[in-house]
């Protein structure tokens, strides 16, 4: 049997293989602590519950829903970014309900792309980016994140020849893997620059809420290692007021960008598969085009669970980012103990760590090994692309106590 040329790109995956790990190592009798996949375990809130379970009695939920009868979670979606960004969104024009953000950036690129078509990716950045350009027979020119560079691309650095059959740019801030933060100062310049080579600009943006607190003289964490963001004009009041900057805050007339959210990190519903595109309006139908000859959308009763998320109490996200920021601060304190000295990190649920000098060209093993003699699991950093080797990322997926027992593992084995 033959099968696309397209598959090929595809054969590895990083979650993947490190499933594979955690199966035999199981198998062996380790006892697992997965801090693999960046899956919350923090509950869903019982408000988004409640929505969900009343909607489950209600015949009128049960059949297909096609666009139409996403009105109201598209007017939520639109209301939510309004009060938290402090700009307009037209609900029926610039919003697209998405199976999770994951299923948008991967279809994006069958809409924008033509065969041979250029993206430029962040390396090290998340799988799916990619295996959408594949899966698009597009190619990839990956735009390497260097930590003095505080894991911001440099767009001088992008050839001529590369940029001419360039079509879109993908960015993610605050980033995964890594969980650098991008300034605001720093999107003006990727929009000034995708407006002048034609390009498009999309934003993953799950992480839009983890973001730790300011300290007390406004400049983030002491001991983080990357760069405040500037002031930006004052935005609405709200219980989760973001500390990371959307990309519509440089792009204000919606140009050339679009931007993915998703309700897995900041409402613990990764399971509901359940997020939303906004953005430019052509880019929004092009999608909408691209989604409406694979599926239709989610249950409409996940959908009113998702409603209930962005318009109840949001009390919930607050203390996810307390939980998440307890955890940080805990592995940190455990892995300076033990000698590695990894970057206190000021968003995401994730630590990006350098490699010991021994394991620096070789994270696929050291993951292997980590979690067949230890049952600890982190992902390994070439996973996620050339200019993630010589790193790892742990998931802070555990209460405390839980890391602080993997540390200890780790330091046996190291």
């Amino acid at each position: 049997m033959q099968f696309a040329k397209r598959l090929q790109p595809l054969q590895f995956n990083v979650f993947a293989e490190m499933d594979r790990a955690k199966t035999k190592a199981k198998a062996a009798g380790q006892q697992l602590i997965d801090l693999s996949l960046g899956s919350s375990d923090l509950p869903t809130e019982a408000h988004v519950l409640e929505a969900i379970a009343q909607s489950l009695g209600d015949p009128s939920t049960h059949g297909y829903l096609l666009f139409n009868g996403t009105q109201a979670f598209r007017q939520a979606a639109a209301n939510w970014y309004e009060q938290k960004f402090g700009i307009k969104v037209d609900a029926q024009t610039e919003v697209l309900p998405l199976i999770g953000s994951q299923e948008g950036t991967a279809h994006l690129p069958l809409a924008v792309l033509n065969p041979g078509d250029f993206a430029l990716l962040l390396d090290p950045g998340y799988p799916s980016h990619a295996g959408g350009v594949y899966l698009a027979s597009g190619q990839i020119y990956p735009m390497p994140l260097r930590e003095e560079n505080n894991f911001l691309p440099v767009f001088s650095e992008i050839p001529a020849p590369v940029l001419a059959q360039s079509r879109m740019m993908v960015l993610s801030y605050p980033h995964n893997p890594t969980s650098a933060i991008a300034p605001l100062s720093f999107f003006q310049e990727a929009v000034a620059f995708c407006q002048q080579h034609n390009l498009v600009l999309v934003h993953d943006f799950p992480y839009v809420d983890l973001v730790f607190e300011k300290t007390e003289d406004g400049q983030g964490d002491k001991e983080n290692i990357f760069p405040p963001i500037p002031p930006s004009p004052p935005l609405p009041l709200s219980p989760s007021s973001p500390l990371a900057p959307s990309i519509f805050q440089a792009d204000l007339d919606k140009s050339v960008s679009i931007e993915f959210f998703s309700l897995s990190k900041s409402y613990n519903m990764g399971g509901f598969r359940i997020g939303y595109a906004i953005g430019n309006a052509e880019l929004i139908h092009a999608l909408r085009q691209v989604k409406a000859a694979v599926d239709f959308n989610q249950y409409r009763g996940i959908l009113n669970g998702a409603i209930a998320a962005l318009t109840g109490s949001q009390l919930g996200v607050n203390a996810a980012v307390a939980t998440f920021k307890q955890r940080r601060d805990a592995i940190v304190s455990a892995l300076h103990r033990i000698g590695w000295q990894v970057p206190t990190p000021q968003a995401t649920m994730y630590i990006w760590a350098k490699l010991p000098t021994h394991w620096s060209q070789n994270s696929i093993q050291f993951c292997t090994e980590l979690v067949e003699q230890t049952g600890v699991a982190a992902s390994p950093g070439a996973g996620f692309g050339k200019f993630g080797e010589g790193y790892v990322r742990f998931a802070l997926v555990h209460e405390p106590a839980i890391l602080t027992t993997a540390v200890e593992r780790i330091a046996k084995f190291l």
